[in-house]
């Protein structure tokens, strides 16, 4: 199956193969296990991660409005693959394109956290607390699976609440910092 994963207006592509037990994206490739597979809710480890996704059932071809990713819910879009633009069933043997945007919570009063998507290790910071930021400024440099991941600000501001360091392990969906307007 693939997804076109639209998150704060970048897209990235995510590849989901469970004959092979692998979920690929940005050139990365990581273990997949479905734990648990019920009508409407799927529990998957991904990378030794637990997600739980639940509203989108295995019999619709359609993305739903929303689906509920382990806890946070995210609004769904689907993109049709073919001539003209006009709206067409999928076929059996056809993939559908889902984006699926953003939370659908906003962000809190306080400002926007900035959380991995993987657990992992922070090897480099290269803001402090207070620092200005604009959107798309990487943030620190996190190691995953021998892997580092540049972690950028989802939205311009200053950075506030910032709870790590180098060498800090960090859990997955875990806010690192905190960006205020």
């Amino acid at each position: 199956m693939r997804l076109d994963v639209a998150i704060d207006g970048e897209t990235t592509t995510v590849e989901v193969d469970l004959d092979r037990g692998t979920v690929r994206w940005n050139g990365r490739e990581v273990p997949l296990k479905v734990l648990k597979d019920a009508l409407g809710k799927v529990e998957l480890e991904v990378a030794g991660e637990r997600l739980v996704v639940e509203g989108w059932p295995e019999a619709t071809p359609d993305a739903p409005p929303v689906v509920v990713v382990s806890g946070e819910q995210y609004r769904t879009i689907v993109k049709r693959v073919g001539a003209g633009n006009a709206p067409r069933p999928v076929p059996s043997t056809g993939t559908p394109t889902a984006i699926v945007s953003g939370p659908v919570a906003p962000s809190i009063p306080g400002g926007t956290p900035v959380a991995p998507p993987m657990p992992g290790k922070v090897v480099e910071l290269r803001v402090r607390e207070g620092d200005r930021v604009g959107k798309g400024q990487v943030l620190l440099v996190l190691e995953a699976m021998k892997m580092r991941n540049e972690i950028a600000a989802p939205v311009a501001g200053r950075v506030a609440d910032l709870k790590v360091s180098p060498g800090s392990n960090v859990r997955a969906r875990e806010p690192m910092l905190t960006l205020v307007p």
